[in-house]
């Protein structure tokens, strides 16, 4: 599967928009969960294949050095009508690989890509919600808020790096919706913002997403507060002191520790 670039935009001074189309994603159908993916094949520069491709195909017949690198995606928006898919890639320079794709990439640029996947969709039986993350989980977050019904209630604390890199958000939801900037003095204030945040009465679900070390300390938080497992959906992004690919090869075994906390 593949899309085509259709259009191109920066959001905020880290955030770039890709709206693909084309008929690449004539067999596209986004899943009902909030939190679709989709895992996206991105060749390195030099690469003797291309633009399309089957990265499944390309095992055995290329090098490893030749491989497509593999990174997932929230599906921002999915417009089944007019077949057009919007994906929110967070971008810093010339750092990793999917971000500096979106940033240089132009009308008629392909994609490859493959799913989509999801687990989580606001559970319209809780009695309140709530959603924390940090860049990497905002697509998740908006999608969210854009189902949930006029009668829920929202607590929303979100981090960046600044208040030229925030968002609008829309929801018919009764929001509590804060953001928090990364500082010189603090430079991981999303732990704190969760730990001073009120909470309704009555059944949660929370929706976690971000930075690994600051989703396990939010994630053993909210157990102490009572929040259950079963209605948290928490998951490590990534981590601050790696890269993409060290983060890849650890994440397994830093999700099941985390999965290990008390109580």
């Amino acid at each position: 599967m593949h899309g085509e670039v259709m259009t191109t935009e920066r959001i905020t001074p880290a955030m770039v928009r890709v709206v693909l189309g084309g008929d690449g994603l004539a067999d596209f159908e986004a899943p009902e969960e909030t939190d679709a993916y989709v895992n996206v094949a991105i060749p390195p520069a030099g690469a003797t294949y291309g633009p399309l491709f089957d990265p499944d195909e390309l095992r055995g017949r290329v090098t490893r050095e030749e491989l497509p690198a593999r990174r997932r995606y929230t599906v921002r928006r999915w417009d089944h009508e007019r077949r057009l898919l919007t994906l929110d890639f967070v971008v810093h320079g010339d750092e990793g690989v999917a971000g500096p794709w979106a940033a240089g990439c132009a009308p008629g640029d392909v994609l490859v890509l493959t799913g989509p996947g999801g687990g989580y969709r606001p559970d319209p039986t809780a009695d309140w919600h709530l959603l924390v993350g940090d860049e990497s989980a905002l697509p998740a977050i908006a999608a969210s808020l854009e189902v949930l019904a006029p009668d829920a209630a929202a607590v929303v604390r979100l981090v960046c790096d600044g208040p030229e890199h925030e968002v609008p958000l829309l929801s018919a939801a009764d929001l509590d919706l804060r953001w928090v900037h990364r500082g010189a003095d603090d430079p991981t204030p999303l732990p704190a913002a969760v730990r001073a945040a009120g909470l309704p009465e009555g059944r949660g679900h929370a929706f976690v997403h971000g930075e690994a070390d600051e989703i396990r300390e939010i994630r053993r938080h909210l157990l102490e507060r009572g929040l259950e497992r079963s209605r948290m959906s928490c998951s490590p992004y990534w981590r601050r002191t790696m890269t993409d690919e060290a983060w890849r090869q650890v994440k397994r075994e830093y999700v099941a520790a985390m999965d290990s906390d008390l109580p």
